[in-house]
């Protein structure tokens, strides 16, 4: 998920469930190119590879996003700026309050994006 703050989500994806999350979040990342040059992109450690950083700053984007622990030419990152993060994590916090969507009932992916979709307008009518 993109995420504007912990109300609007900007871009979503669903990946299987025996997959990793980076591959989608490239495809997510790339598909979403109206934003302000110069846009600070906070990451979690899932999507700190180098294709993922690298197409970030393709698209004219700042990637932030801490290095794993086990890298072996670690990067800086603005600590202060990825605390920030925390906005994403609330959105989903908000989301996973639908019970439906925390358990995943719906087993096809369409009706389950489409509740993903009604629960976060819910959200921003709140």
């Amino acid at each position: 998920m993109v995420s504007a703050d912990d109300k609007i989500a900007v871009g979503l994806r669903l990946s299987a469930g025996n997959e990793g999350d980076a591959p989608e979040g490239r495809k997510l990342i790339d598909e979403i190119k109206d934003l302000p040059p110069k846009t600070k992109v906070l990451m979690d450690r899932a999507y700190e590879d180098n294709e993922t950083r690298e197409l970030v700053v393709k698209l004219g984007y700042i990637p932030i996003v801490p290095p794993k622990i086990n890298r072996k030419n670690p990067w800086k990152h603005d600590n202060e700026t990825y605390k920030k993060r925390n906005v994403v994590e609330r959105l989903f916090r908000k989301l996973k309050e639908f019970r439906r969507i925390f358990t995943r009932y719906d087993k096809l992916d369409i009706i389950f994006m489409g509740f993903v979709y009604f629960a976060l307008t819910i959200i921003i009518i709140k």
